[in-house]
């Protein structure tokens, strides 16, 4: 897996003290985008938490998810957390170290008592002494909280750790943008009470499947709406919500006891196929929210639902004429974007998927909206790298796409593009849909994005717009996989 190591530069460790019967939890920023621009040490808030022991295990699983790995449990999993302020909440947001699960801690406005809250992004380091720390918090006394002027971090009896490297994986980069895309489709499915939601969540499995090791297991798991509680599945009946892999809610179970609803968000089913969701437990002034990909051994940085808005020049544009219109915005207001840059709402948010590939934006399904922030990593990465993207880039290049005159025998939207020593029919239905011959196709129908020929036709067919159809120079083309496709 292909990643860099990002250094972080920390003022003093963070420290949970008491002084005076009241609690103050002090967390240390590191470099990070404000609206004046980069800070060494950003202060984001400081003030009192609402609901402190709510808050601290909150923060807690978001920790879990960013330690964990659901898939692949033998490989090491290390990624920083990020918090955002965003003028009247702190997000705190983390990936799990296989991709599959994405854990965001909304503390709201009501979650937040005191002055202002500021704008930026940094990553944070929860560390084993901060959990600890953490989980002893206990009891209803003030807790203060001042984020900035690094990571999070504590000092105990033991002394101050404080990491000072993190990898970032692009795998993980790529998720944030995915996950905001995926999102960005569901709509609410299903709300619980907080008594039914405990005793739903209690019931599900804390162990992995065989398909976490790769054996196989079992089909993917739905529930669906019954009475005032959920029902498991196994049929995506009408109406039902994938559960992929239970155990990956595990660190919903950190924050049961201050639970005062669940709700899941979710796409309309596709036949029978597993998609993602989302399952979000409200707090007394926040939300902590776990979206799973459509399977365990299935990261969301494979799932190509950005690699339209990647593959036009278009978005590229409209994206950097929406980006300076962006304010730290905790709801990003669409039509008021659309309005003011003078793009219609449907290239505002292409141009919004396309800053979510540079972790400029993220989307909240309870808010039904997107939000801005900026995430503290060389966001460029994420899109070079992204190996469909790429290929299809080359195949262009090297003049593999032949884009055939409609006719009555060809219809109005094929293509054949060389791949290899192979030929591949990319043919579009109605609505606009890419199909092909490959591989890639045949396995997943269009449910995990394009594959790198229907890319590259549809990058082939919006050059056309602006110039005369012709070849480009050749280029050294991207190998199939074994599968017949770049993956």
């Amino acid at each position: 897996m292909s990643r860099s190591v990002q250094a972080l530069a920390y003022a003093r460790p963070s420290a949970l003290t008491t002084e005076g019967g009241t609690g103050l939890l002090g967390l240390e920023t590191s470099g990070g985008l404000t609206p004046v621009g980069r800070e060494a040490h950003p202060q984001f808030f400081a003030g009192f938490l609402s609901s402190p022991q709510a808050a601290a295990r909150g923060l807690l699983a978001v920790a879990d998810v960013a330690a964990a790995r659901y898939y692949q449990r033998t490989l090491r999993a290390s990624l920083d957390p990020v918090v955002t302020a965003g003028g009247d909440r702190l997000r705190f947001e983390s990936f799990s170290g296989c991709c599959g699960v994405y854990a965001r801690l909304d503390v709201l406005p009501e979650g937040l008592d005191g002055a202002d809250t500021g704008h930026g992004t940094t990553n944070v380091d929860v560390n084993n002494p901060l959990r600890e720390a953490l989980s002893r918090l206990s009891g209803d006394e003030p807790l203060h909280l001042r984020v900035g002027p690094d990571e999070l971090a504590v000092t105990t009896a033991d002394g101050p750790v404080v990491e000072k490297k993190v990898p970032l994986p692009d795998r993980w980069l790529r998720g944030f943008a995915e996950a905001q895309v995926i999102t960005a489709g569901f709509d609410l499915r299903a709300e619980l009470s907080a008594a039914e939601a405990v005793r739903f969540l209690r019931t599900l499995p804390r162990t992995t499947t065989g398909a976490t090791t790769g054996a196989g297991g079992r089909g993917p798991l739905w529930v669906v709406p019954a009475g005032r509680t959920l029902r498991p599945t196994t049929r995506p009946v009408p109406g039902a919500v994938c559960l992929p892999g239970p155990e990956r809610l595990t660190a919903l179970q950190r924050v049961l006891r201050h639970a005062t609803a669940l709700r899941v968000y979710g796409p309309a089913a596709p036949g029978g196929a597993a998609t993602a969701a989302a399952w979000e437990v409200t707090l007394p002034g926040m939300r902590l929210t776990l979206t799973l990909s459509p399977e365990p051994s299935r990261g969301f940085s494979g799932e190509g639902a950005v690699l339209e808005a990647l593959a036009t020049d278009e978005a590229a544009a409209d994206a950097d004429l929406v980006s300076v219109l962006l304010s730290w915005e905790p709801r990003i207001d669409t039509a008021d974007l659309a309005a003011q840059s003078g793009l219609s709402p449907q290239r505002v948010r292409g141009a919004l998927t396309r800053l979510g590939t540079a972790g400029r934006v993220g989307y909240d399904a309870a808010d039904a909206a997107y939000f801005h922030r900026e995430l503290p990593y060389d966001a460029g990465r994420a899109e070079a790298r992204n190996p469909r993207l790429t290929a299809a880039r080359a195949l262009l290049a090297d003049g593999a796409v032949h884009l055939h005159t409609p006719t009555a025998t060809a219809g109005p939207g094929t293509a054949t593009v060389r791949s290899g020593e192979r030929r591949y029919q990319v043919r579009e239905a109605a609505g606009g849909v890419l199909s092909c011959t490959c591989q890639w196709w045949a396995d997943y129908r269009g449910r995990r994005g394009p594959c790198k020929h229907a890319l590259a036709v549809r990058m082939a067919r919006r050059g056309q717009t602006t110039t005369a159809p012709t070849t480009t120079a050749a280029a050294t083309t991207t190998p199939d996989t074994a599968a017949g496709e770049t993956r």
